[in-house]
């Protein structure tokens, strides 16, 4: 007996997906944003930092990037009760995907930090900056501008990867197909057009990726290779 389609229960529900559209893309977001922050300092910490940072650095990125981020989502939201810290599921969440995603942020910014010769860091001293605006404008800009593709990518897997907070009933658009599919029994339909709603919030995403991309790039960086000596510095700089 063929099955036949009918998007007319899922559609019915369009607020209760696009609330849960809404509430993915809040938690990506600030999982993108607290992630890449502990990803940063991780890997500066291990890059030039003291050894007991860089040993602290190495042994958390180990942990969470050979460990399931459902497992560490679990660990967070049923674990840390016993030591007396009560998260809700979305404060666990985010916790567990910032942490996941500084752990794999940490080794590609770790590779763009290690790309930028010593003689680039070392003209920019020579002619005057401070430790603070040669690693800004010599190192961490040309580095971003290395790994940025590999670094976005992340961020659409991470994007992607909310999905498994369903699992400990946190809002977000999964949480919401599986309430609309358990409640029409649609579930072909109710996850082709989850399918759909994720394929256009990745492509909106990789759309303003590409746009800060062109905003944070639009002064010309030039190759790792280059001499120390034709290093250029953005014009605040100079003065």
């Amino acid at each position: 007996m063929a099955y036949e389609m009918n998007f007319a229960p899922v559609l019915a529900r369009t607020p209760e997906l696009i609330n849960g559209t809404i509430d993915t893309v809040i938690l990506s977001s600030q999982s993108i944003g607290i992630g890449l922050t502990i990803g940063l300092a991780a890997a500066l910490l291990r890059v030039d930092g003291p050894k007991w940072g860089a040993v602290a650095s190495a042994t958390y990125v180990e942990a969470f990037r050979n460990t399931p981020l459902l497992v560490q989502l679990f660990l967070l939201f049923f674990g840390l009760p016993y030591m007396g810290i009560r998260l809700t599921a979305n404060e666990a969440a985010i916790f567990a995907i910032s942490l996941n995603l500084g752990a794999y942020s940490a080794e590609i910014f770790r590779a763009g930090l290690l790309a930028i010769p010593k003689t680039q860091v070392e003209a920019g001293l020579a002619l005057g900056l401070s430790r603070l605006q040669v690693m800004r404008y010599v190192v961490i800009i040309p580095a971003l501008r290395i790994i940025y593709p590999s670094l976005t990518g992340q961020l659409t897997l991470t994007l992607l990867g909310t999905s498994i907070a369903s699992a400990i009933s946190a809002t977000e658009l999964t949480l919401a197909g599986a309430k609309i599919e358990s409640q029409t029994f649609r579930s072909l339909e109710t996850f082709l057009v989850l399918a759909a709603i994720y394929i256009t919030m990745t492509f909106a995403f990789r759309l303003l990726y590409w746009l800060i991309g062109l905003w944070l790039f639009r002064r010309r960086i030039p190759k790792t290779g280059t001499a120390a000596a034709t290093l250029t510095l953005p014009r605040e700089v100079k003065s």
